[in-house]
């Protein structure tokens, strides 16, 4: 939802940096994925404070692949890359969570990764069947492949990990919540998809 309003603001300090650093976006990508696991290990032995820093870095890294991609030409390994690791990034932070207070997270960990496995289906079928019609989108930047918005984005994701690891008691509460806006997004994909490709 937040996406297409930030991206303007990012993107310009991104290709800056891109620009002087010039490193290859596969090697940020990986790079990024081993900071996000590194944030999810932090997390799950209770190194809160070290697993925010982690995982600000690997979304600094998340958005400096893209940028780095626009230079050098985006490619489809890249973007196969780019959404796995975000997802299994997104994926094992929620574990980390239920793996450190079981009695607490668990099953609000498991919700929220129902939820986004949910969004990560709806987000990813319809960008199969956007770019099996030749359809296209820059709406929120340029990519590999159509992203089709929603109320939880990649910015809204993010805001809510670092509140979480900000107050790691709450996320219980703020699981509960974000799952149940994330079956919204996917809900509200469908119903598009089901418009859009009538």
């Amino acid at each position: 939802m937040l996406d297409p309003y930030l991206r303007p603001l990012i993107d310009p300090p991104l290709q800056r940096l891109a620009r002087r650093l010039r490193w290859p976006a596969d090697a940020v990508t990986l790079g990024g994925c081993v900071l996000g696991l590194a944030a999810a290990w932090a997390l799950a032995l209770g190194h809160d404070h070290v697993a925010l820093v982690l995982f600000l870095f690997n979304r600094l890294a998340d958005g400096l692949d893209g940028a780095l991609a626009r230079i050098s030409g985006p490619t489809d390994r890249g973007g196969l890359l780019d959404i796995v690791l975000d997802f299994s990034v997104y994926a094992l932070l929620a574990f980390a969570f239920a793996w450190r207070d079981p009695s607490a997270a668990a099953l609000p960990a498991a919700f929220l990764l129902a939820a986004f496995m949910t969004t990560a289906s709806s987000f990813l079928a319809y960008a199969v069947i956007a770019a099996k019609r030749g359809q296209a989108t820059e709406k929120r930047g340029r990519k590999s492949f159509y992203h089709l918005g929603g109320l939880t984005e990649g910015t809204e994701t993010i805001l809510f990990f670092v509140l979480c690891l900000v107050l790691p008691g709450w996320f219980p509460v703020l699981a509960w919540i974000f799952g149940a806006l994330c079956w919204l997004t996917a809900a509200g994909r469908v119903l598009s998809g089901w418009r859009d490709f009538a």
